[in-house]
């Protein structure tokens, strides 16, 4: 398999292993989309990290695949492309990148579907379509955009320049660089930690914080209430209070 999930101890491995680049062909994007939705439902999983192994996360799609494709194979195939990606992006759990090497093109899109990225020092990331006289088309106009805001999206869009993890970390588009031998370990215990959580509590911060920045703030608002004051109806809320009050904070169990 080019793409596998792999359990352990309630934290989902998604995992490429295409040699030597990973590069994102079509089967790679049907197989992240299938994952993704696996994820999704199975709940021994509470937590998942995208991962490319030790030397690459992803340098981007098939070149050589995509050139043979005209307009009308394209018109067809980029609506599954972003139907891959987003599955990744609305996994309801906590994901995180674990970026080493290349994350270019659709491998740095890719990136952007986690809710936090840690890379490696010897990171390099970017958006490189331009030079192949195309756009990003797996997200990455949209959600880089809204990550590290329109100005510094543009910049490595139309240039397609790419950047390393120090400028990647100064302008937000990774969260935390550490030496590159410790950025899985690293994905794995923030992954871990928040396994522990409680899984409808994230669930409902997630969609809070993603749906409502596509929308206005009174819409927004109204999207956090419900959750809020939903969770009010589970177990973990019960359990979360009743330690805060007996034990003090921060002791909670949620498993």
């Amino acid at each position: 398999m080019t793409v596998t999930l792999e359990v352990s101890d309630n934290v989902g491995t998604i995992r490429l292993d295409r040699p030597p680049m990973n590069a994102l062909d079509v089967a790679v994007q049907d197989r992240l989309r299938e994952l993704a939705e696996e994820a999704t439902r199975r709940e021994d999983v509470r937590a998942v990290i995208l991962y490319g192994g030790e030397k690459v996360f992803a340098a981007g799609a098939d070149i050589k695949e995509m050139q043979a494709m005209d307009h009308a194979a394209m018109v067809v195939r980029s609506r599954a492309l972003q139907e891959s990606f987003t599955a990744v992006a609305r996994i309801p759990k906590p994901v995180v990148a674990a970026v080493t090497g290349y994350a270019l093109g659709g491998g740095c899109e890719l990136a952007l579907c986690a809710d936090f990225r840690i890379a490696a020092d010897n990171a390099k990331l970017g958006q490189p379509e331009i030079l192949l006289g195309l756009i990003p088309g797996a997200g990455g106009t949209q959600r880089l955009a809204r990550l590290v805001g329109p100005s510094r999206a543009k910049d490595l869009i139309f240039t397609g320049r790419q950047v390393r993890a120090e400028e990647a970390l100064a302008i937000g588009l990774v969260d935390r660089v550490v030496p590159a031998a410790e950025v899985y370990e690293q994905a794995r215990a923030w992954a871990a930690r928040l396994a522990q959580g409680p899984a409808l509590a994230l669930r409902a911060a997630k969609e809070s914080v993603d749906a409502g920045l596509e929308t206005d703030i009174d819409t927004g608002l109204t999207i956090e209430r419900n959750w809020f004051a939903g969770l009010f109806a589970t177990e973990d809320r019960e359990r979360g209070m009743r330690s805060f009050v007996e034990e003090g904070p921060g002791k909670a169990r949620f498993l």
